[in-house]
This record gives C-alpha cells, sequence and structure tokens, in this order.
C-alpha cells in the first residue's frame, strides 16, 4: 500500500494523454499534495516520504512549466525527464544512507528490526533496483524519444519501469522473510 500511494502521482501522470499533459501535471501535483497531508496527518515519518516530498519539487515544476510554456520542447521529453529524476531520488537516497524504501519498510516493520543488518540491507538492494530501472528507464525514453518510437513504446517502457522493479520488491521481501523464518527455525531446534 505504501508503495502504491509513494508512486500513484506518477501513475496517474503516465495515463494522462500526451495531448493534455498540463491536466497530468496538475492531476499528478494535486494527488501528490493530498498523500503528502494525510501522511502528516497521520504522522507518518519523513523517511517514508522520501519520494512524495521530490514528486511535489517535480509535478510542481512541471505544472508551472506546463501552464505557462505549453508548447515548451521539453514535453516530449518529460517521461525521461520524469525517470530521471526518480533515479536522482533514488541515487541520493543510497548516497546519503537513507535508501528511500528503508523508510517506506518501517512503517510495516517491527521497530525491533530496523537497525537490523539484514532489513538495512534489504531495503539497499531495493532501492539499489529501483533506482537502476529508474536509470536505464530515462535512458530508454530519451533514445525512444529521440528515435520518435511512439507513445505505445513510450508507455510500455513507463510501465516495465515500475512493474519489474515493484516485483522485485514483493518477490525478495518474501525470500528474505522465509530465508529469516528458516533461520529462526534451525535456532529453535538447535536448542
Amino acid at each position: 500500500m505504501s508503495y502504491l500511494l509513494a508512486f500513484a502521482p506518477w501513475i496517474v501522470y503516465t495515463v494522462v494523454p500526451s495531448s493534455q499533459w498540463q491536466w497530468g501535471a496538475l492531476a499528478a501535483l494535486a494527488l501528490t499534495a493530498v498523500t503528502l497531508a494525510w501522511s502528516f496527518a497521520r504522522r507518518r515519518p519523513i523517511d517514508s516520504l522520501i519520494i512524495q516530498l521530490g514528486s511535489v519539487l517535480f509535478f510542481a515544476a512541471g505544472t508551472a512549466l506546463a501552464f505557462a510554456d505549453p508548447d515548451t520542447a521539453l514535453h516530449p521529453y518529460l517521461p525521461a525527464l520524469a525517470n530521471g529524476w526518480l533515479a536522482v531520488i533514488s541515487w541520493f537516497s543510497l548516497a546519503i544512507r537513507r535508501p528511500f524504501t528503508l523508510g517506506i519498510a518501517k512503517l510495516d516493520a517491527p521497530r525491533e528490526a530496523w537497525r537490523q543488518p539484514l532489513f538495512i540491507r534489504t531495503n539497499v538492494i531495493i532501492t539499489l533496483v529501483w533506482a537502476i530501472a529508474f536509470t536505464l528507464g530515462g535512458a530508454m525514453l530519451a533514445a525512444a524519444r529521440v528515435a520518435d518510437a511512439g507513445t505505445v513504446v513510450v508507455l510500455v517502457v513507463q510501465v516495465v519501469i515500475f512493474v519489474l522493479p515493484m516485483a522485485f520488491t514483493v518477490r525478495y521481501v518474501a525470500a528474505v522473510k522465509r530465508r529469516v523464518a528458516q533461520l529462526r527455525a534451525q535456532a529453535g531446534t538447535a536448542r
């Protein structure tokens, strides 16, 4: 649920037709503001809101540009720039040793797990996968634009760039949990 909340504005922005990009940017900005307000009202920690905080900056700038200059030459490159921005957020969160997934994971994990090396390492790996996906997505979308590949190609790349890391996240977390359960079971039988 927390990942959906973080990425919902990006999904909205992706599905709005390119011809209506001003409204897509505005809708994404509004949704980001609503999700941030909802999160603040529930006293969610700042480290769980890294994507939303970065999103509000991107969509505020994008909305301002969209309405100030609807025919801007940047418009066709916005999908690539969006992925590039998410890559910057992801890589920056890794560089400062606060992987963006760590704050999100803490929302569902018991407090005693937060400082465990495996918990932290798991989130570093998950954030790394997202960072790579966004980086590759930005590059592929820029290449698709230069090659004038068309809307379907851009949409497919955008969907894949979210679906693959999300699927990895779900599967990897499940695998880590299974491994921890096995280790606990083995430790229990050893006693």
